[in-house]
């Protein structure tokens, strides 16, 4: 296993305990009954949502008949990597496992297509505007955790003006833009945001404008993530987040990638629309001061 960041190395790991489990012909619940644990706990270890202890790698290393002793240790020393604060401590207080994951993937792959219809993706936004929209969501958010979480959204940004960024295309719904998070300055100053990372030569953004009626991906918000040698779906609920794997589904996310970016308007005509709208809230920001 390369070196990488404790949150990736754990689902590396989890994905090569899931391998041997097949290659040994067994079934989760087979697995589970064997070790007298609960399924749940096997179906985590599998998931990369619970890391695993030594004890686990040594037990599942021996119902596998894996006995290799490089292989093993090899093993074991991704169990300690795993286990290492990384992401978990910096974005503690975000709370759940399956988010500090997202947040390695992100730091890692070499491309991320972001598809959002209700607000401007994470990586594009401003300080202001992300602080509006998260205690818009959270109104219950207390003023050390909203400080926090921006914090965090801004450390992430850091990745597409970094050196080695990925390639990064957010395709948006045109409603987004007329969504007043924070105000007319707060979007004024969003949508010179948008305009400035487009220039980056990484960066591309295309809008789907609201003449082009419904459309494949209307009903969802993802975000495909991928390198040489992964590719994975994102989605976030409002309790729980997601990852799809599985090639059946991904084919269909990559469809409606492909038939995402055919609907929206190309990259230019999207700046273009984007500044319309942002001159508008420049205009009504303006007539407010009078």
């Amino acid at each position: 296993m390369a070196d990488t960041n404790p949150t990736l190395r754990r689902r590396q790991l989890a994905t090569q305990l899931r391998e041997m489990r097949l290659g040994a012909g067994m079934t989760i619940d087979e697995v589970a009954q064997q070790l007298m644990v609960s399924t749940a706990k096997i179906s985590r270890l599998e998931t990369g949502q619970r890391g695993a202890s030594l004890r686990d790698v040594r037990d599942l290393c021996n119902l596998y008949g894996t006995t290799d002793p490089t292989e093993v240790e090899t093993l074991l020393t991704a169990a300690r990597e795993a286990r290492q604060p990384g992401l978990r401590a910096e974005f503690a207080d975000l709370g759940q496992d399956a988010v500090y994951l997202y947040f390695a993937l992100e730091s890692e792959v070499t491309s991320i297509v972001d598809f959002q219809t209700s607000h401007v993706p994470g990586l594009l936004q401003t300080d202001d505007y992300a602080r509006a929209l998260i205690r818009g969501v959270l109104p219950h958010i207390t003023h050390d955790v909203l400080d926090n979480r921006v914090e965090v959204r801004m450390k992430r940004q850091q990745r597409l003006v970094g050196e080695n960024p990925p390639r990064y295309w957010a395709v948006i719904d045109e409603a987004l833009l007329h969504r007043r998070v924070g105000g007319v300055d707060v979007m004024r100053r969003q949508l010179d945001h948008l305009i400035e990372m487009a220039e980056l030569p990484h960066v591309t953004i295309q809008m789907i404008p609201f003449d082009v009626g419904p459309y494949m991906g209307l009903n969802s918000a993802f975000v495909l993530l991928q390198n040489s040698d992964l590719k994975i779906v994102f989605l976030e609920g409002l309790t729980s987040v997601d990852y799809i794997e599985k090639q059946t589904e991904l084919q269909i996310y990559q469809e409606a990638v492909e038939h995402l970016r055919a609907v929206a308007l190309d990259p230019q005509a999207s700046i273009t629309r984007i500044a319309e709208l942002r001159d508008k809230y420049g205009i009504e920001g303006s007539d407010k001061k009078r």
